[in-house]
């Protein structure tokens, strides 16, 4: 499911208002780091020259959205009258809970760290990766598009989480940081509705 039609224009919405939500985060690597562009450009470049790049940010995403996305919530749109809240905020459940197998891999790499760390840790990581979920099944039914959700999917694994806290290196930097995440959260939040609407859209809100 939302394989096809392809809708260009989808693609490029989903992708901007994403890039709204990290709107701090890429003034923070594009303008206000000291090396901006060498710094994040060559590190997706240098990262895409290796399996784990390709895993993290080609193949992963594709794989994930297809499990996730095109086949799990295609078969909770197959019932009766699906429920919205089901659809946006359960289906995700699967999501994060397959990332927990993470903990079992931290415990190998990391034997002498306590498991009472490695257990937050993957708590935090199952906390982040069911919140992108719920964002990432609205993208995929409000557009109707396997791909706009590939490509965010592809974007957030790029820009990772973004600063919540801690200062930058001069404190007019900090100041720019934080009003541009504090106005990208708003801005995203303004779009989430007026800029994924589509007519291949799977659902219909409001």
């Amino acid at each position: 499911m939302g394989v096809w039609p392809v809708n260009p224009l989808d693609v490029v919405k989903g992708l901007l208002l994403t890039m709204v939500l990290f709107a701090g985060p890429l003034v923070e690597k594009l303008w206000l780091d000291r090396d901006p562009r060498d710094n994040f450009v060559m590190d997706v470049k240098t990262s895409l020259s290796s399996w784990i790049g390709w895993r993290n940010y080609i193949v992963g995403p594709i794989t994930e959205e297809i499990t996730f996305r095109s086949h799990i919530l295609a078969l909770h749109l197959s019932v009766p009258n699906p429920s919205l809240t089901t659809l946006i905020f359960l289906t995700p459940l699967y999501f994060g809970i397959a990332h927990l197998h993470h903990f079992y891999e931290f415990r190998l790499t990391h034997p002498d760290v306590s498991f009472h760390f490695g257990l937050v840790r993957s708590l935090i990581q199952f906390t982040y990766t069911t919140l992108f979920g719920w964002f990432a099944a609205w993208v995929f039914l409000r557009y109707g598009s396997l791909w706009t959700a590939i490509v965010v999917h592809s974007f957030c694994n790029v820009m990772g989480l973004p600063r919540f806290w801690g200062a930058l290196e001069e404190v007019w930097k900090t100041w720019v940081y934080y009003t541009v995440l504090v106005a990208g959260a708003g801005g995203f939040y303004y779009g989430l509705w007026r800029w994924t609407e589509s007519p291949n859209t799977l659902i219909v809100v409001g």
